[in-house]
């Protein structure tokens, strides 16, 4: 018994000397390659192994014979294993430089490509968090162009939008100043109109920046969605009567909600413009709300004979208004971009689709506690 601890003792001696040693190697090699790193290590371990047998081997007096067929064996088994360890190092290394090429793409905008060859379980996992991380940065970058052209359109169409009704504000107002107007009233009341429809926009712009800007305050109560449909249809009837568009309510539900019902109310009077306008003469635009699986769905179906289909995913970006409708009344395009802010906002959800004669508004609100 005390001769095996006295073997243990050397070479748990001679390994510890090793391993001593080449901590201290591998301490000023940290920031150098894995090639290096992994020589070291082999090399630690195979000395510790070798300095722990011969620590033994003299120990125990062997003869010089059997001295040195131990030495031999362990030199050998020290040989390749450093060898094993510097091929092992080389192929990682080549593993890592090729999968850091593959990440400089990240920085030309580029799409990440994971390289071809079989890798190690951690560079594998490694590779594939880059390929997850290139595919939200091209969502990303998609999502930073969609929003950068809404911001050229909508600065395009704003400054159409208002330079028409500010020329006009201006001719009337010098011809007032110079008492060359005909009918001075008339005049007054357009300029009025004119104002009151540049109040509206610069309202649409005010809520929009506070929807982006993350800084709409919600009062949630607790309401019917029969009141703010029937509240939203009379709001609108003047406007679908000088349209000839008729507003029919179907399938009202008298279901309750939490909701801000000033805001909710901008929304369903939002739709309903948008429907109006689009609808020609004698059309109906009917609105309807009810339970679903999801919760509670506000729809409002219009006869304006449909969007095309590349334009649908486009139909709430800020600004949009299609190509048909660049020109006024048609508004800056703010009008369902607000509708979406809003919705969202009550953690709720807006689309559109195409129906037989015209397009289908959603709006898919969560359901008020029982």
């Amino acid at each position: 018994m005390r001769d095996t601890l006295l073997i243990a003792l050397y070479a748990f001696l001679g390994a510890v000397a090793a391993g001593g040693l080449g901590a201290l190697a591998l301490w000023p090699l940290r920031r150098r390659s894995l090639t290096a790193s992994l020589t070291v290590v082999a090399a630690v371990a195979v000395t510790a192994m070798l300095a722990g047998t011969l620590a033994v081997a003299w120990a125990m007096f062997l003869s010089p014979h059997d001295l040195t067929v131990v030495t031999t064996v362990v030199a050998m088994a020290a040989v390749v294993s450093l060898a094993t360890a510097l091929l092992l190092g080389r192929w990682v290394v080549a593993r890592s430089r090729a999968l850091q090429i593959a990440a400089r793409s990240f920085g030309d905008g580029g799409d990440f490509t994971a390289p071809d060859g079989p890798a190690t379980a951690e560079l594998a996992a490694l590779s594939a968090e880059l390929a997850a991380t290139s595919a939200k940065l091209a969502a990303s970058r998609e999502r930073e162009r969609a929003l950068e052209s809404s911001r050229r359109e909508l600065v395009a169409w704003i400054s159409h939008d208002l330079r028409t009704p500010l020329a006009g504000l201006r001719a009337m107002a010098e011809a007032l100043e110079d008492g060359v107007a005909a009918d001075p009233h008339r005049y007054l009341r357009q300029i009025r109109t004119e104002v009151e429809s540049l109040d509206g926009m610069v309202g649409d712009l005010f809520e929009l920046s506070r929807i982006h800007a993350g800084s709409l305050t919600l009062s949630f109560s607790r309401m019917s969605l029969y009141d703010l449909v029937g509240d939203a249809l009379a709001g609108a009837d003047p406007l679908a009567r000088e349209h000839g568009v008729r507003l029919a309510a179907a399938r009202v539900e008298p279901v309750p909600v939490e909701v801000d019902g000033k805001e909710m109310s901008r929304v369903l009077a939002n739709l309903l413009v948008n429907a109006i306008r689009r609808t020609p003469a004698d059309g109906t635009v009917a609105v309807a709300a009810e339970r679903s699986p999801d919760g509670v769905v506000l729809s409002v179906t219009d006869g304006c004979g449909g969007i095309a289909e590349e334009d649908l995913p486009r139909v709430f970006d800020t600004g949009w208004r299609g190509t048909h409708a660049r020109t006024p009344p048609a508004g800056a395009g703010l009008g369902l971009a607000i509708v979406r802010g809003i919705v969202e906002a009550h953690r709720g959800h807006a689309s559109v689709r195409n129906i037989p004669g015209g397009c289908r508004f959603e709006v898919v609100l969560p359901a008020a506690a029982s």
